[in-house]
């Protein structure tokens, strides 16, 4: 029965990464910083061929597995088999959490027995202010209705969902590489649960794809990706460039 309120509930942040020797130093030091009542904090090194290993490993309140076999959903499966919290928090290696984050979690969970998840948008702290304003208009004026609609929506750079709901739904679908995994969780949680997707459940993260693949197609991405899960229950797009 998922639909149940958790009495001292114990957190488990996933942070997986490849080749993420750039950005996990300050992703992990934000986590120890504003995540004091975090139960468990591990990291998945999904086949890194750089230094993130031994950056995350120098965290002594970090757990580093190894999952050698490469890709997003093999790492965040690896990720909800090793966490033993009542709620699995994902985040991604390139984020950085905020001061209330942990709090808006335990908050949320604990004030609806019936939430399966919850999830909100990105603040990207090295973005120009022109695209800070774009993705300002994007979460206000399409995601956030698109939301309303639908009753589900999550970004998995910033999700916590009750682990026992995420195993009951078969956890991350293997087959969806990249674009439209966020969508596919959160679509197949709304049918055992409440859903949320919250603004002031936000994550600072980097806009690195921004600036690799262009703001404009990255946005039409993940919107045809959002539509063709919702419609068809499969992503529009097969792959995804790596940017690093």
């Amino acid at each position: 029965m998922v639909n149940h309120k958790i009495k001292n509930m114990k957190i488990s942040l996933v942070m997986p990464a490849y080749n993420e020797e750039k950005y996990i130093k300050e992703s992990l030091e934000s986590v120890s910083k504003y995540g004091q009542d975090i139960f468990e904090i591990i990291v998945i090194n999904n086949g890194s061929t750089d230094q993130t290993f031994e950056v995350a490993q120098k965290f002594p309140n970090v757990r580093v597995v190894n999952e050698p076999q490469k890709g997003l959903p093999l790492a965040r499966n690896r990720g909800l088999q090793e966490a033993s919290g009542d709620v699995v928090a994902f985040v991604d290696a390139d984020t950085r959490i905020s001061k209330k984050w942990v709090s808006e979690i335990k908050k949320e969970f604990q004030g609806n027995p019936n939430l399966v998840s919850l999830s909100g948008p990105y603040r990207y702290y090295d973005a120009t202010l022109i695209q800070k304003i774009l993705t300002w208009v994007y979460w206000n004026f399409l995601a956030y209705p698109s939301y309303l609609l639908t009753g589900y929506l999550g970004i998995l750079g910033n999700l916590a969902a009750k682990k026992e709901a995420l195993q009951k739904i078969g956890g991350f679908d293997k087959n969806i590489k990249f674009y439209g995994d966020d969508t596919d969780i959160t679509k197949r949680l709304h049918k055992i649960g409440k859903v949320k997707f919250s603004s002031n459940f936000f994550v600072y993260s980097s806009a690195r794809r921004f600036k690799g693949e262009g703001l404009l197609k990255t946005g039409y991405r993940y919107g045809i990706n959002f539509l063709s899960i919702v419609f068809l229950n499969k992503p529009w797009t097969s792959t995804s460039s790596e940017i690093r």
